[in-house]
C-alpha cells in the first residue's frame, strides 16, 4: 500500500542535504520504505530512498517523480542502521545510507525499454533516443525528453531502471556441515560454549575475547561460525587489512567449500555485483571481508567476528560516515540479535574498560594454542630489549644491535625463518644539508622526503610526489648532503650486507602496491621461498608462520612519542602482536626489541606480555587527563589552500559551536584548538583542526551543516 507523503534519505555526492526531505507520493506511483526513488530537488532531480511514511503538510511538498526500483532494496535494519549512522557520526542520512545500495544502484543510473512501450505516446521518440542500444543513461533521457515525459514513463512501466539486483532470500535453510577439522582445547571449548548459547538464543550481546597471541582465536571463531551456519544463519568474519584477506579465506574456504563470499574495496565492479547477488540470495553463508562488508545484503544474521579489534583500520577517516567497524558491527548485533565476537590479543583499551564495566562480556584465552595433548604445551617468546644508548656508548653503530645479529645468524643456521620489523619505509627518513641544515621536503606536504635506495629518487609518502635526489644542497649549493634515518629498505640492505647468502621478502606499501601482492609475500613466506621478511606494520598483523622463531623490532620508539595521547597504547599493540608472530609453531620463539626507551611502561609491558599492567597504567593515565573512554572526542578538520582561511574558518565554527553548548546547557564540552593539525600541510592543502571533547559530541553537531572542505570525525582514532 502507499504512501501519502514520505521521508527521502537523497542521494549524499549530488544532493549535498543533510537530512531527508518529504515528498508527496502520487496515486500511480506507491512506494514503501527502503525503496530507491527519483525526486526532484529545486531545478533538478536527484535519486534518493524512502525512509518511512512523511508527517510534514505543507504546500510546498513537491511529489515524487517516480520508483527506480520494483520493491524495496534495503531492509528494516539497514534503514535503522543507517539512521543510526548518520547520528552517531554526524554525516548526512545520505551518506549513510548510500553504502547499503547494490554497487549497481550506486553508479549513474540507465533505463531500459519494456514491451509497455506498444501504444504509449513519445514511443517513438524514446525508440528512437535508445536506437541500438540496450539501456539509456537517465541524464540522458531526461535532457532529450524533459523530466516530465521521464517520470510519466517510469509511473506507466514504459521505463524501468537497470538496476539488475536479484531478489533478496527471507531465510537460509538448515544446512549440514562436515566434522570440524580440529578439535578445542578446554579453555577453547569454554569460550565456544557461551558463544553457542548465544547464537543459540539470538541474543546480540557483545563479547571480549581476549586471547594471547597463538592462542587459537580463529579455531574459536571457526566452530562458532559452523555452528552459526548449521543453525540456518548467515556469519559475518570481519579481518582488519586486506592483506589479512588470503589467509583467512583460505580458512573458511577450507571449512565451508562453496559458502564463503568475500566483500572488500578492492573488488572489481563485477566481482562485488557477484559477491552482493551470493549473500542476498542467501547462497553465500559465511561473508567475510574488511569493513565495507558490514554494509553487505545479509538474510538471516547469526553471528558477526571483529577480528583484531583494536586495529585503526576499522575506523573510515577519509568520507562521511566516518564509523568504526567494531561500534557499527555491535550496534548490527542488537539490532538483528546477532552476537558480536571481537576479539585480540591486545584489545582496545576502551573495548578492555567496556568489559570490565560490564557492558561487554569478558572471554579468555590465556595460554597458546596446542593441537595435540600430549605435547607440552607452546609456550610465547623470550624477549630481550636492547638499550641502543649502550650500543652506541660501546661503539656499536650498526642499525643491528649485537644480541640481534647474533640471533639472526643463529636462525639462519638452523634453517628457521625470522621477521624483522621496522614502521618505516625507505632507505632513509630525510636528506639534510651539513653545511646550512636544510632538509628536502615536499613542496605540497611541507614534509621531509624519503630517499628510496631502489629508485635512486625522493619520494613524499603523502602525495607521492617524486624528484632526483640532490647532489648539491637546494638552498646554499653545498655538497655535504647527508642521508638521515632508517626505513624497510635500508634494513634489506643491511641485512644482505651482513648475511649475504640470505633469501629476502619485503613486505610495506612499496612492494604490495597493486593488487595481488600482499596474496603473493604471503604465499612465498609461507612456503619457505624466504628466510628472512622485513616489513612495516602489515608483518605485525594476526598472520601464521609456523617456521618464525625470531622476531627483530628493529626501533621500537617509532611513534611512541608522537603528540596524540593514543601514541602509548598504538606502541604497545604494534610490539605485542609483531612479537607473537614467534614461536608459533613447534619451535620456542625469540624476540629482539631495541629501543632508546626501554624504560617506558609501552615497551616494558610488551616484553612481558602483560596486557592487563599495560592497560591499567593506559586507563589511569587517560581518566586523570579526561582522554576517552572517559570522555568521547570528535575532531573537526578543514582543508583549504589558503591557510589565513584556516583560522577563519575554524573561528567562525567554534564561535558558533561555543553558542549552541550554551543554548544546550551542555556544561561537560571542551574546545581544544583551533590549531594546525600534526600534518599540517598536505597535497598542496592546509589542514586545520578542533577538537571536542564532551560524553556525546555528536549531540553538539547534530544538524549543523558545515560546507565543503570540512570532515567531521566522531571517535577519532588519531588527532595527528
Amino acid at each position: 500500500m502507499g504512501l501519502p507523503l514520505v521521508e527521502v534519505a537523497l542521494h549524499a555526492t549530488a544532493a549535498r542535504v543533510e537530512r531527508p526531505l518529504t515528498y508527496a507520493v502520487p496515486p500511480d506511483c506507491p512506494v514503501v520504505p527502503g525503496q530507491l526513488v527519483w525526486v526532484p530537488l529545486a531545478t533538478r532531480t536527484v535519486t534518493g530512498v524512502v525512509l518511512r511514511p512523511g508527517t510534514e503538510r505543507s504546500a510546498a511538498v513537491r511529489p515524487l517523480l517516480g520508483a527506480l526500483s520494483p520493491g524495496p532494496l534495503l531492509t528494516k535494519w539497514q534503514l535503522a542502521l543507517a539512521e543510526w549512522l548518520a547520528a552517531r557520526y554526524a554525516c548526512g542520512i545520505g551518506a549513510a545510507v548510500a553504502g547499503f545500495l547494490p554497487p549497481t544502484a550506486r553508479a549513474p543510473l540507465r533505463l531500459a525499454v519494456t514491451e509497455r512501450i506498444a501504444g504509449w505516446s513519445e514511443g517513438k521518440q524514446l525508440l528512437s533516443l535508445l536506437g541500438r542500444r540496450r539501456y539509456l543513461p537517465l541524464s540522458e533521457a531526461v535532457s532529450e525528453l524533459g523530466v516530465e515525459a521521464v517520470a510519466r514513463a517510469l509511473r506507466a512501466g514504459v521505463l524501468e531502471a537497470a538496476l539488475d539486483v536479484p531478489p533478496r532470500a527471507m531465510s537460509c535453510a538448515v544446512q549440514e556441515i562436515p566434522p570440524p577439522r580440529s578439535t578445542l582445547t578446554a579453555a577453547q571449548r569454554a569460550v565456544f560454549a557461551e558463544l553457542r548459547a548465544a547464537i543459540d538464543a539470538s541474543a546480540g550481546q557483545g563479547f571480549l575475547l581476549h586471547g594471547v597471541t597463538g592462542s587459537g582465536k580463529t579455531h574459536v571463531y571457526l566452530h562458532a561460525v559452523r555452528h552459526a551456519v548449521a543453525q540456518g544463519r548467515q556469519a559475518l568474519v570481519l579481518v582488519s587489512d586486506l592483506s589479512l584477506v588470503p589467509a583467512a579465506a583460505r580458512h573458511y574456504e577450507a571449512w565451508f567449500p562453496g559458502l564463503v563470499a568475500i566483500v572488500h574495496s578492492d573488488l572489481s565492479p563485477s566481482e562485488q555485483r557477484a559477491a552482493w547477488a551470493r549473500i542476498a540470495s542467501g547462497a553465500a553463508r559465511v561473508v567475510l571481508g574488511a569493513r565495507s562488508a558490514l554494509f553487505a545484503p545479509l538474510v538471516a544474521l547469526g553471528l558477526i567476528i571483529v577480528d583484531e579489534e583494536h586495529e585503526p583500520a576499522y575506523k573510515q577517516q577519509d568520507l562521511a560516515p566516518c564509523y568504526h567497524a567494531r561500534e557499527m558491527a555491535l550496534r548490527l548485533g542488537t539490532l538483528v540479535g546477532a552476537p558480536v565476537v571481537l576479539g585480540s590479543a591486545t584489545p582496545d583499551v576502551g573495548t578492555y574498560a567496556r568489559a570490565l564495566g560490564g557492558e561487554l562480556r569478558l572471554l579468555s584465552l590465556p595460554g597458546r594454542y596446542e593441537p595435540r595433548a600430549d605435547e607440552p604445551g607452546r609456550q610465547l617468546p623470550t624477549v630481550e630489549v636492547v638499550d641502543l644508548r649502550a650500543e652506541l656508548a660501546a661503539g656499536h653503530t650498526s642499525i643491528f644491535s649485537r644480541p640481534l645479529l647474533q640471533a639472526l645468524s643463529r636462525t639462519l643456521d638452523t634453517g628457521d625463518q625470522a621477521i624483522l620489523y621496522l614502521n618505516r619505509r625507505g632507505t632513509a627518513t630525510c636528506v639534510v644539508c651539513r653545511d646550512c641544515g636544510h632538509t628536502v621536503s615536499c613542496r605540497d606536504c611541507e614534509l621531509p622526503m624519503i630517499y628510496h635506495g631502489d629508485l635512486g629518487l625522493l619520494l613524499c609518502h603523502h602525495c607521492d610526489r617524486r624528484r632526483q635526489a640532490p647532489v648539491r644542497c637546494p638552498a646554499c649549493a653545498g655538497s655535504r648532503i647527508r642521508y638521515l634515518g632508517t626505513g624497510t629498505q635500508r634494513v634489506e640492505e643491511e641485512v644482505r650486507r651482513h648475511f649475504p647468502g640470505a633469501r629476502l621478502l619485503r613486505w610495506d606499501r612499496d612492494t604490495a602496491d597493486h593488487r595481488g601482492a600482499h596474496e603473493r609475500i604471503w604465499a612465498a613466506f609461507n612456503a619457505g621461498a624466504a628466510d628472512i621478511l622485513i616489513g612495516t606494520q602489515m608483518v605485525a598483523k594476526g598472520l601464521d608462520f609456523p617456521r618464525v622463531t625470531l622476531v627483530g623490532v628493529v626501533l621500537a620508539d617509532a611513534g611512541l612519542f608522537l603528540p596524540d595521547f593514543r601514541a602509548a597504547e598504538r606502541a604497545f599493540q604494534l610490539l605485542t602482536q609483531v612479537a607473537g608472530r614467534a614461536g608459533r609453531g613447534p619451535r620456542s620463539g625469540q624476540v629482539v626489541i631495541q629501543t632508546y626507551a626501554p624504560g617506558h611502561y609501552a615497551i616494558q609491558a610488551a616484553c612481558r606480555h602483560d596486557y592487563a599492567a599495560f592497560a591499567s597504567r593506559e586507563l589511569a593515565f587517560r581518566a586523570e587527563h579526561g582522554y576517552p573512554p572517559y570522555r568521547r572526542m570528535a575532531r573537526l578538520l578543514y582543508t583549504d589552500v589558503e591557510e589565513a582561511r584556516c583560522w577563519r574558518q575554524l573561528g567562525r565554527v567554534l564561535r558558533e559551536l561555543r553558542t549552541r553548548a550554551a543554548h544546550a546547557g551542555a556544561g561537560d564540552v571542551q574546545f581544544i584548538g583551533p590549531a594546525p593539525a600534526f600534518l599540517r600541510r598536505l597535497r598542496g592543502r592546509y589542514r586545520w583542526q578542533l577538537l571536542i571533547a564532551a560524553e556525546s559530541p555528536e549531540r553538539l553537531l547534530a544538524n549543523y551543516p558545515l560546507p565543503k572542505g570540512w570532515t567531521v570525525d566522531v571517535d577519532p582514532v588519531s588527532t595527528l
